[in-house]
Order: C-alpha cells, then sequence, then structure tokens
C-alpha cells in the first residue's frame, strides 16, 4: 500500500509539472499580447553589432528563474499550512482549480476577474521596477539576466493562477518544480515574439486559438475542482 501510495503521488507530480507546462504554453495567447513588446524592445538595448539569442535567452532565463523562487516559496508556505492545518490541503487545492477556471476565463476573456489579482502584485513591482534600469543597456548578456530576473516579478494573472498549484503542491521543491516548467511552457512564444516571428505571434492572436486552449484548460481546471471535492 505504501508503495502504491508513493507511486500514485509521483504520478500526480508528474501530472502536475506537464500541466504546467501546457499552462504555460497555452498562455502563449496572453504573454504576446502582455510581454511581446517588452521582448521586442529589449532589441533595442541590446548591442547591434552582436547576436541578439544571448540576450533573449539571458533575460528569459532570468524571468523564469524568478517563476522558479517564488513557486519555491509558495510551496514551502503550503507545506507549513498542510502540517498545521490538517484540513488546508483540500481547501488548497480547491483554490488552485478554481483559479485555474478563473485563468481559463481571463485567457478567453469570457471574465476578467483576474485584473484585480494583478492590481494586489504591482505595488511590489513599482518598487523594484527602477533597479531594473541600472541594466541597461545590455554590455553582455550577464546583464540582461538580472533584468529579467525583475521583470519576471511584472504583476499577471497568468503567473498568479499557477502559483496557486505551486501552493498546493505540498514541498517547495514541488512547488519550485511546477513554476520551472510553466515558465518554460511560456518560452517558445517569448522567443518567438523577440525573433520578430509574425506568423506564430499572429497564430497565438487568433481567436479561435485564444478560445480553444481557453476551452481546455476549463474542461482541466473543472477536473481539478471535481477532484478537490469528491
Amino acid at each position: 500500500d505504501c508503495l502504491l501510495s508513493r507511486g500514485l503521488g509521483d504520478v500526480y507530480k508528474r501530472q502536475n509539472i506537464f500541466s504546467a507546462f501546457f499552462i504555460g504554453i497555452a498562455g502563449g495567447v496572453h504573454c504576446v499580447g502582455m510581454c511581446g513588446g517588452i521582448v521586442a524592445a529589449l532589441r533595442t538595448v541590446t548591442p547591434s553589432n552582436e547576436p541578439a539569442l544571448p540576450y533573449t535567452l539571458a533575460y528569459n532565463f532570468g524571468r523564469i528563474l524568478s517563476y522558479t523562487l517564488a513557486g519555491a516559496i509558495t510551496g514551502a508556505v503550503g507545506q507549513m499550512a498542510t502540517e498545521f492545518v490538517p484540513i488546508a490541503k483540500p481547501v488548497l487545492s480547491l483554490i488552485s482549480g478554481v483559479m485555474l477556471l478563473l485563468l481559463a476565463c481571463y485567457l478567453g476573456k469570457w471574465w476578467q476577474g483576474l485584473n484585480y489579482i494583478e492590481a494586489m502584485g504591482r505595488g511590489l513591482f513599482k518598487a523594484i521596477q527602477p533597479i531594473s534600469k541600472r541594466f541597461l543597456p545590455f554590455k553582455s548578456p550577464v546583464y540582461a539576466l538580472p533584468y529579467g530576473f525583475i521583470w519576471g516579478w511584472l504583476p499577471c494573472g497568468l503567473v498568479y493562477s499557477t502559483l496557486t498549484w505551486s501552493l498546493a503542491s505540498g514541498s517547495a521543491v514541488d512547488g519550485a518544480a511546477i513554476m520551472l516548467f510553466f515558465g518554460l511552457g511560456t518560452l517558445p512564444t517569448l522567443l518567438a515574439a523577440s525573433a520578430g516571428s509574425q506568423y506564430l505571434i499572429a497564430g497565438f492572436r487568433h481567436p479561435v486559438v485564444r478560445q480553444c486552449f481557453s476551452v481546455i484548460v476549463a474542461i482541466y481546471a473543472l477536473f481539478l475542482i471535481y477532484a478537490a471535492i469528491s
């Protein structure tokens, strides 16, 4: 029984990681609009006589690193909560499912309630954003890394929704892994935006693509909610 429980737990963790990766990809319909312009603008502060790819990768590595750190923090908080309050585990799982459903509404533009949650993070970002200017213009890819780390804290409903998964994951390691794979899922879209791949960008902006991703995310969210209350 112990081995079976452990095996099911491992499957559940892998499922969360792959799901977070998919959410990152699905969130490309949001990333293109919110961060695509920022990534494209970074080309103007990159040395014109050097390839842009190392700078783009460094920026995104810093951004994903910030997500991973946030995931570790929320995962640790969730672990402490479940240790002291036994009912916290199913409650956090339910919250993560509800937040994912709200994310589906956000991506599909059915209801924009996550904008209010985004507003909660603006104070922190406003405080740290001026620090990012110290690294501009980029003298080397090393400068792009901390810049990306700071911009990773940009208020984003997509990120906040996924962080609730980390909160319900049960540990700092699992929370960090969820946000790491979520960040990797967002990478292709932002790399395409940096490279000016209009074909891929137009694809993510297409209303049908947005609605398809939103419906898939909503169905998965309903499944998580059902699993949490059953």
